[in-house]
């Protein structure tokens, strides 16, 4: 008897008890759901929303293998910078090594691990509870947290935010489809206001860098190695770190510090256009962020470039920055991507996507700049964008309602 005849006993077995969901949860993950329509009054098509969250997995999983070999790279990088020595990126000679993915795997599996194994574990508990079927929606969840968080991020810590964010972010409002905040975001946002230290600074983006970290390289001192990313950096008025054009590739590669899955924006920039192609991710959502982002750097660049304000600023690094190199820093290009596209938390009419976009990216750099302590907006301005989504979708349905009823009366008249 095979495991499906097995696991079809089982769901019959527990049939109508509080197990019941997990076991179906089971079934579901490894075939096809149960549920399928007869009548003639429902749309049939092959996509579902395990397949639509694989597809995101999919568009994912390049930025997660990159991520692996990053984060060994850069931890063999700052030793060679502890000794004195200059480490060039080359793809092939150095970079897509077997031992920074080895470095790599040993530090960001485990955040995988632990990001899905507790969150699933807190959803089959609120299915049992609630008595109803496990859904997909942490598929893509459990992905996102490990590539938005520092490689180094405690575990421990990891599980108590995962356990905040499943929790308040989507099940108390109902679960899948009725959480008004990415579920992800609030994870990273919980992390960064309850422990703060780890995550930011310049100690945190490299593996070993940290000094609370106990698996420096031998002969290494803790408070030598330093991972500062470029956003951190210009954030203090240092624009070292994009001297020359090489460093400006580096950071389109993705050959920079930062978080585990963010850096690369040749990698986000494919998986966003294998979403749109796939027509999961709105494109709207996405080129109105950009635009929102150019519009808000281009109003700094005009402030800096008119002299008005001075270059002892602590504002001046970010505001002086080319419009353009804002998109290719940070984390803005994978919120915009990944996270602002979210189906259930973004704005659902084509009009409020525009909007919703735009402002998402406006604010993202007007926090970056405007927040030197904090050099990352994106977070914050999709997790507000989330709360005013739906007063945006209101008003533009509102505004629909209005013009028609003033043809309506146009044609009686």
């Amino acid at each position: 008897m095979g495991l499906k005849s097995n696991l079809h006993n089982l769901k019959e077995k527990y049939k109508g008890t509080k197990m019941a969901p997990a076991f179906n949860a089971i079934h579901t993950f490894l075939y096809l759901p149960n549920e399928t329509t007869h009548g003639g009054t429902h749309i049939k098509a092959a996509d579902d929303l395990k397949r639509t969250m694989n597809v995101v997995i999919m568009a994912l999983v390049p930025c997660l293998i990159f991520g692996i070999f990053n984060a060994g790279y850069q931890h063999y990088a700052a030793i060679d910078a502890l000794a004195g020595v200059t480490r060039e990126v080359s793809l092939l000679g150095n970079f897509l090594t077997w031992d920074n993915f080895v470095v790599g795997a040993w530090s960001v599996l485990p955040l995988v691990i632990v990001s899905y194994g507790v969150g699933l574990i807190v959803e089959f508990i609120f299915a049992v509870i609630k008595g109803h079927e496990v859904e997909e929606g942490y598929l893509v969840t459990g992905m996102l947290v490990p590539l938005i968080v520092p490689v180094d991020i405690p575990l421990w810590m990891l599980a108590v935010a995962v356990i905040f964010g499943v929790v308040i972010g989507k099940e108390v409002f109902g679960g899948t489809g009725m959480n008004i905040l990415n579920p992800a975001l609030t994870i990273r946002a919980f992390l960064f206001f309850a422990y703060p230290t780890w995550m930011s600074g310049d100690k945190v983006w490299v593996h070993g860098a940290d000094p609370r970290v106990q698996n420096l390289a031998e002969g290494a001192t803790p408070d030598a190695l330093s991972g500062e990313t470029i956003l951190g950096s210009l954030a203090q008025n240092n624009s070292n770190m994009l001297d020359s054009a090489g460093d400006l590739w580096n950071a389109f590669f993705g050959f920079i510090p930062g978080s585990v899955g963010e850096t690369s924006t040749l990698l986000i920039l494919l998986g966003g256009l294998f979403l749109v192609f796939t027509k999961v991710g709105s494109w709207r959502i996405m080129l109105s962020s950009v635009i929102g982002a150019i519009v808000m750097g281009l109003i700094f660049n005009g402030v800096a470039d008119a002299g008005w304000i001075s270059e002892s600023s602590k504002f001046y690094g970010l505001m002086s920055t080319d419009f353009w190199i804002h998109l290719l820093i940070g984390g803005f290009a994978f919120g915009t991507v990944y996270m602002a596209t979210d189906p259930v938390t973004a704005s659902q009419t084509n009009k409020g996507k525009w909007i919703y976009g735009f402002l998402i990216g406006f604010i993202s750099i007007m926090i970056r700049v405007f927040n030197p302590a904090y050099p990352e907006g994106v977070m914050l301005a999709i997790l507000l964008m989330n709360v005013f989504a739906p007063t945006i979708d209101h008003y533009v349905v509102q505004g629909n309602v209005k013009r028609r009823k003033k043809r309506l009366k146009v044609k009686t008249a």
